[in-house]
């Protein structure tokens, strides 16, 4: 299993840049920022908590002392980061936003270092500086950055902290001894509940729940933009350390500009490829173990 963790973080990464599919269609639909990230927390939740009800009981045990790594990453991570990077997408240009969410690699090295005394090693770095180079080729940043709102960086900068956390809360929860199902569903279960309060409860329903199809989609959005991708990002989680995770799940901004090209015939450049290439060398130097 711990061979595989690598290519577990990959998978979630590559179905994270799928999600572009389902924010733009219900943004078209006209729902809100904070409206969509309630629908992603609500339908988690319940498909999670529905699978343990039925099949795994036992896995809805947590202790109470342990709820704050729960909230934490509930509303710290996935209420707060989905906010920031949806906010931060209507403020600045789409590329910026992916840009300034994935400060999140450098931010998780950054925190693994203090909190679980994790090395700083060439590898790393390497891999971190060129992954990070790569995402900058490949959303094309460098042309349109200029005309970055001040707000609009600190609301990216908000998005790849929120991004962070999940992997220092998730690390806390798997050191517990608690399953990855446990956590994606209290998780999301605590996000939820927060963010309905800051959404549209009827609108949500009346557009994702409108018809058979919009319902199938909004639960496969449920499914493979969320339930999949964090059941697999955990589970890479528990035999790898937080630094080397988030950078091979940086493949998710790699997803989203291919998912772009194909399906909504945005132009991939020369630099782009070339940031591609980046970020799979990026990616394979992450898996390589190199001296401090």
């Amino acid at each position: 299993m711990k061979k595989a963790a690598p290519f577990f973080i990959l998978m979630a990464g590559i179905l994270w840049g799928c999600m572009g599919i389902f924010v733009r269609r219900f943004n078209s639909l006209g729902l809100e920022s904070m409206d969509i990230v309630a629908l992603r927390s609500m339908v988690t939740a319940v498909c999670v908590l529905l699978f343990l009800l039925i099949f795994r009981r036992d896995l809805l045990k947590i202790k109470l002392k342990d709820i704050w790594i729960f909230i934490g990453s509930g509303i710290g991570s996935i209420v707060f980061f989905n906010y920031c990077y949806f906010k931060s997408i209507t403020m600045i240009s789409l590329s910026a936003a992916a840009i300034l969410l994935y400060t999140a690699p450098a931010m998780v090295m950054i925190m693994s270092r203090f909190l679980f005394k994790e090395r700083f090693t060439k590898g790393k770095v390497w891999s971190l500086v060129l992954t990070f180079a790569g995402c900058v080729l490949v959303t094309g940043v460098i042309s349109d950055f200029g005309s970055v709102s001040l707000g609009g960086i600190l609301v990216g900068l908000g998005s790849g902290l929120g991004y962070a956390l999940y992997s220092i809360f998730g690390r806390y929860a798997l050191e517990r001894g608690y399953h990855t199902l446990t956590i994606t569903c209290y998780t999301f279960l605590i996000s939820t509940i927060v963010s309905l309060f800051l959404a549209d409860p009827a609108g949500i329903v009346s557009i994702a729940f409108s018809d058979i199809n919009m319902s199938l989609f909004s639960l496969a959005y449920g499914l493979l933009g969320t339930v999949a991708p964090y059941a697999l990002y955990n589970i890479g989680l528990k035999y790898m350390e937080n630094g080397r995770a988030s950078v091979i799940a940086s493949i998710e901004p790699v997803t989203a500009t291919v998912v772009g090209a194909i399906l909504f015939n945005e132009p991939l450049t020369i630099m782009g490829a070339i940031g591609i290439a980046m970020v799979i060398v990026g990616l394979l130097v992450s898996g390589k173990k190199t001296a401090a």
